[in-house]
């Protein structure tokens, strides 16, 4: 039995998509995976990958790309499309018109995204989240499954489709884990991932004038060129290790070292009822985790006792929150012990994974 994974927009190895779903199905089926990336087509870890080439911008992506994907996924003939950008949505309708077992992965809430967009003005972020939202609706009540990556996208899901289901986006068990034990630990603290506005990367840097003896780790890149700007010529970024972008392993090294994780993000629609990755990866490596005061978050968080709860747009209570970790070893140490079976026991891919197994099961026994 084949089944294909499509995606216009992430890379070949993105985390959710290659290392999660398709290494869990590549142990019972023939696993593909079409990208459009540039870097041609190979095979890793029994997983087929089939490139339909780099666009060369949005438009492109959107038009020459999706119809590139579709032609190849023909091509392929599998027995089930798992589709992973809501652009590709029209294909997959295509596809399910051919008789084809058709998956549609919400990884976002589009329309909430669309109302945080900084580079789309008032109107249209009233009128384009509008139009998505009927669009959405028609056309997801047509395919055969919607799996989300939240459960508050799973429940706006329902509502369009009945066979909809959650599958978190939790971290691989032992990917992350700290094998060098807390006394290896330094004064230093660390955020991953996209650094923007909106991800409460300025309010961040700005904590660090209120401390003395501590550094921050960055792991990603930014992409807003202005704010990148604005935060390098602050005096407190000599306090500031900057990295890019850097592979899983390098992730794991930079977390075994740091006394805390942050994911202060701001509060726009997209972020409060969101899971960020991020915050179970720092559990999973054993890193106190210090986040924004959303409920969402904070059930987490003090449920679990592994982690400290801010107001993401005060600087000083961040700052206030990474030293009460940094000079209560004690009370760190606990944190970092909970987060990790936390995750050992609830929040790890390894529970998401059966879930996924029996969807595709379901399917191919009807």
């Amino acid at each position: 039995m084949r089944v294909a994974h499509l995606t216009s927009v992430h890379g070949r190895f993105d985390i959710r998509i290659f290392r999660k779903m398709l290494t869990s199905l590549a142990g019972k089926y023939n696993a593909s995976l079409i990208v459009a990336d540039g870097e041609g087509d190979n095979t890793t870890d029994n997983i087929d990958i089939f490139d339909v080439g780099l666009p060369t911008n949005r438009l492109s992506r959107m038009f020459k790309t999706v119809r590139k994907i579709y032609d190849k996924a023909l091509e392929l003939n599998a027995e089930i499309y798992h589709i992973h950008d809501p652009e590709l949505i029209p294909i997959g309708m295509k596809l399910k018109k051919k008789g084809k077992v058709v998956i549609f992965d919400a990884h976002e809430d589009l329309p909430k995204q669309l109302r945080s967009k900084p580079y789309l003005n008032k109107a249209l972020k009233w009128l384009l989240p509008k139009l998505f939202e009927v669009y959405e609706a028609i056309a997801c009540k047509k395919l055969d499954a919607i799996i989300c990556a939240t459960p508050s996208i799973h429940n706006k899901f329902l509502k369009i489709n009945k066979q909809s289901y959650t599958i978190n986006n939790f971290p691989i068990l032992g990917e992350l884990d700290n094998s060098l034990g807390w006394s290896n630990k330094v004064n230093e603290i660390c955020y991953v991932g996209g650094m923007a506005e909106i991800r409460g990367i300025r309010e961040l840097v700005h904590s660090l004038k209120y401390l003395d003896n501590c550094r921050l780790h960055l792991v990603g890149r930014f992409s807003e060129p202005e704010l990148e700007k604005e935060l390098k010529g602050l005096t407190q970024w000599t306090k500031v290790v900057e990295h890019g972008f850097v592979d899983r392993k390098g992730v794991a090294d930079i977390l075994s070292r740091c006394k805390a994780g942050v994911v202060t993000f701001h509060k726009v629609p997209n972020h409060v009822d969101a899971q960020p990755n991020k915050m179970f990866e720092y559990m999973s490596a054993g890193v106190p985790v210090i986040a924004s005061h959303f409920p969402m978050w904070k059930d987490i968080i003090e449920g679990e006792n592994c982690g400290i709860c801010v107001d993401p747009m005060k600087p000083e209570d961040i700052a206030n929150a990474i030293n009460k970790l940094l000079s209560d070893d004690k009370l760190a140490k606990q944190m970092s012990e909970n987060g990790a079976n936390a995750v050992k026991n609830v929040f790890n891919w390894e529970n998401e994974e059966i879930k996924l197994l029996d969807i595709y099961q379901g399917f191919l026994e009807k």
